[in-house]
């Protein structure tokens, strides 16, 4: 039996992860009382006796909570943005290639991904790495997220009695062109230039839509949305995780596998100009079950165990 212990369980990233694991008999779910929830003594306690530690905290606090880790054998699975970049952290999404996942498998440091940076990965990353775009493509990319994402000060603010009015429609948000996901996705894919990143919040919970243009006559290998499709489907041929959608489409939900842990990725357009997407849930495949994800992989169990809405 695994000892697991989440350094930040109140938070909603921290509840997610709880709710996938609380009812399983072969893992063991240490916590702290309330009172010791902030104790730096008793936090260093449960993170050297867990075998996993998941930390759902502020990037200044994540960092305080790995240099308390006296065990040399404790996996630490960050989901903040404290570690994404850092050397010697491997970044936890598995499906990019067998060197992702061996590094997750064999790491006792995982950065988790970020939810918006997630979504721009899995649809970027493949074509960079196999030249279908070159590295210095003038990416832009839009992501429609639930607001579930911002956390429980957003969630509050949405759901409050007489809210603001701009709540009822989008709200762009991340003006400056700096937002934090922006060093992950530029590293991870390999990038000489960081991607123009536009992120919109919307008025519902949970389920979150990236998407990247792609003008044809500016890629090294030119192809048509139904061979774009294809290309994706088989790079992500063995993933569990993530499908391609190969239907033609006139709309495409941003909250379609809320709920799930699943992402679905979809390519459209015309010839000469293609969009390419990425859909998932924002609690889901682009946080708490990423980080479930990259748990089971670190200690040799079924990759899906514990996950929602897989079959």
């Amino acid at each position: 039996m695994y000892n697991v212990f989440i350094d930040g369980r109140e938070g909603t990233t921290g509840l997610q992860i709880y709710d996938r694991l609380m009812s399983r008999k072969d893992l063991r779910l240490l916590t702290l009382p309330e009172e010791l929830r902030k104790d730096t003594s008793a936090r260093k306690e449960m993170i050297d006796r867990a075998d996993v530690v998941f930390l759902c905290l502020p990037d200044a606090a994540a960092k305080e909570s790995v240099a308390l880790c006296g065990n040399p054998d404790t996996k630490i699975i960050d989901a903040s943005t404290a570690h994404r970049t850092a050397p010697g952290w491997a970044y936890g999404f598995p499906e990019l290639s067998p060197v992702f996942r061996q590094a997750i498998a064999a790491g006792k440091r995982i950065a988790n991904p970020g939810c918006h940076a997630s979504g721009f990965i899995s649809l970027v990353y493949p074509l960079v790495s196999a030249g279908i775009v070159g590295a210095d493509y003038p990416f832009v990319a839009h992501s429609v997220t639930g607001y579930s994402g911002g956390g429980k000060k957003m969630i509050a603010e949405y759901e409050s009695e007489g809210r603001a009015l701009e709540l009822d429609s989008p709200r762009q948000y991340g003006l400056t062109l700096r937002h934090k996901h922006l060093p992950e996705m530029t590293k991870t894919c390999g990038l000489v230039r960081e991607p123009v990143f536009n992120p919109i919040v919307a008025d519902y919970y949970a389920g979150m839509c990236v998407t990247v243009p792609l003008f044809a006559d500016l890629m090294k290998v030119r192809l048509s949305p139904a061979s774009l499709r294809d290309f994706y489907r088989d790079f992500y041929k063995d993933a569990k995780l993530i499908s391609v959608d190969g239907e033609e489409r006139s709309y495409l939900g941003a909250n379609n596998l809320a709920g799930s842990d699943r992402m679905e990725i979809y390519a459209g357009g015309n010839e000469e100009r293609l969009i390419v997407c990425s859909r998932f849930d924002n609690l889901g495949k682009g946080a708490s079950g990423a980080a479930v994800q990259n748990m089971n992989i670190a200690l040799g169990l079924e990759e899906t165990a514990f996950l929602k809405g897989i079959n």
